[in-house]
Parts: C-alpha cells; structure tokens; sequence
C-alpha cells in the first residue's frame, strides 16, 4: 500500500513539473490572446450578447444548412438503389432534386444570393 501511494505522487509530482515546464517554455504572448479565444458567428465574445448581427450571415448560414442536409439525404439514396430498381430510384433522385432547385430558385429571386453589401 505504502509503495503505492509512494507511486502515485511520483506520477503527481512528474506531471506538476512537465505542466510547469509547459507553461514556462510556451511561446504564447498577449498577442495571440486573441487567437485562443472562442471565435462564433462573428461576435467578440468580449462585448454585449445583445447586439445585432447581419441577417445576409444568418441566410447564408441557413443556404448551407439546406445543402449540408441535402448532401446527407443523397447519400443514403447511393445505398437505396441496391434494394430498388433504376426508375424508381431516378424518380425519387429527380423529385428531391427538383425541390431543393425550387428552393434555391426561391432563395435567388428574394435575394439571399447577393453578396453585395
């Protein structure tokens, strides 16, 4: 028991000193402050919660939820076509493509594309 505990604070004492050594021998400076904080959808983390923040982000962030969604529903459908035959398979892959082309179409016209600011 007693070489046990001898062992562990062994271990402890090792790890105090590289974590030490670590933080003494890191080239980290004020200036990389900056890098190491959390950076989410353009906010400084450092200012009020409440400001308000560009609806052009907020629909372009939506634009790629829809296609990151897209990507993960036609891919499953690569699987699908194993079980079912090719028209079957060409119809539904033509329907859900229709769709999501309807949906960007609507996107256009109301101007969500523009990246002008």
């Amino acid at each position: 028991m007693k070489m046990l505990t001898f062992i562990s604070l062994m271990i402890m004492m090792i790890m105090v000193m590289i974590i030490l050594l670590i933080n003494i021998l890191a080239k980290k400076t004020w200036a990389d402050r900056e890098k190491s904080s959390p950076f989410e959808c353009g906010f400084d983390p450092k200012t009020n919660a409440r400001l308000p923040f560009s609806l052009q982000f907020f629909l372009i962030a939506v634009i790629f939820l829809i296609f990151d969604i897209e990507i993960t529903l036609l891919l499953p459908m690569i699987m699908a076509l194993k079980t079912s035959n090719i028209v079957q398979y060409s119809l539904v892959t033509i329907y859900f493509l229709i769709i999501l082309l309807l949906g960007l179409y609507h996107e256009w016209n109301q101007g969500a594309l523009n990246w002008a600011l």
